[in-house]
């Protein structure tokens, strides 16, 4: 296998061209950003991402233990390193390594969290929060409360890490169960026994064979109801309703008085006048079982 072709050899080469960087110092640092920023100079961005890609590896290696390989953490750390790049600005004073280390950190996180169940495990701040805190500060507390909460966390257990996260109760209560365990797979058997699969219990939230029917009955018979009423309708009121009403993306009212000469004001008063009429043509016709349908027009 040529070394190319091996993530570690590919991850000890990351890692040692990092390990031989330049260290910047601030002036340095400034430079180059600056010259990256006002002139887009990439050489320049080169070596302020090399320079810090070390830094990238270093945080990189603090989430191994969620189960990805160190390659694609630093890959993600390379990105989120990329990220800060992009949007720092040098004049307000800050060291790049600052403002970088906050990008990184949340293009690990997100990758983690992505990548550590097939459900998707939360995305806003407080669940994300909760992923990479809530079982140090439960161990805290089992310490601190001499209890074991393998058994299942009590209550005022959760209402504390809430607090103390700054989450609400059911987030902590949502993670704590996605945390519980592995995924599941819906093709694993009930039981022996059985043998029938979970993912054959699951309902079907879709259109019953009945729904489905009753809706084309429906269509077909509001597609009769509107077709009756358009014909109590001029030409020049049927072309307005099925442009504004009847299309998929309907025209506006300025291009359709252009197109009849007439202006804005007066297609809006005839569109109006043309929806009283199809609503009395559909109460006439049907009475009130067209009620909804002319509610919508």
């Amino acid at each position: 296998m040529s070394a190319s072709s091996n993530p570690d050899a590919a991850q000890r080469r990351v890692m040692n061209t990092a390990m031989k960087a330049e260290l910047l110092d601030a002036e340095t640092e400034l430079m180059l950003a600056r010259a990256w920023r006002d002139d887009g100079d990439e050489q320049a961005l080169h070596r302020l991402v090399n320079a810090y890609m070390r830094l990238a590896i270093a945080m990189a290696s603090k989430y191994r233990r969620y189960g990805a390989s160190m390659n694609d953490l630093v890959q993600e750390a390379g990105v989120g390193l990329m990220k800060a790049a992009s949007k720092f600005d040098p004049d307000r004073g800050v060291r790049f390594s600052t403002y970088a280390v906050w990008w990184i950190k949340a293009s690990i996180q997100d990758y983690v969290m992505r990548n550590w169940s097939l459900v998707r495990t939360g995305s806003t701040s407080s669940q994300k929060a909760l992923f990479f805190n809530m079982r140090r500060v439960r161990a805290r507390l089992e310490r601190e409360m001499g209890q074991d909460f393998s058994d299942g966390t009590p209550v005022q257990v959760r209402e504390k890490i809430a607090e103390e996260i700054g989450a609400p109760l059911r987030d902590v209560e949502m993670m704590e169960a996605r945390l519980a365990g592995p995924d599941f797979s819906l093709n694993a058997t009930q039981s022996v026994d059985e043998g029938r699969e979970w993912v054959e219990t699951i309902e079907d939230d879709g259109e019953t064979p009945d729904e489905s029917v009753s809706r084309r009955s429906d269509t077909a018979t509001a597609r009769t109801w509107i077709v009756a009423a358009m014909k109590a309708l001029t030409d020049r009121e049927q072309l307005i309703i099925r442009e504004r009403k009847l299309r998929e993306s309907p025209r506006t009212l300025e291009a359709l008085g252009d197109q009849l000469g007439l202006s804005k004001e007066r297609v809006r008063q005839l569109e109006a006048q043309a929806l009283r009429k199809m609503r009395n043509a559909l109460e006439s016709r049907v009475g009130s079982a067209a009620n909804e349908l002319a509610a919508g027009i």
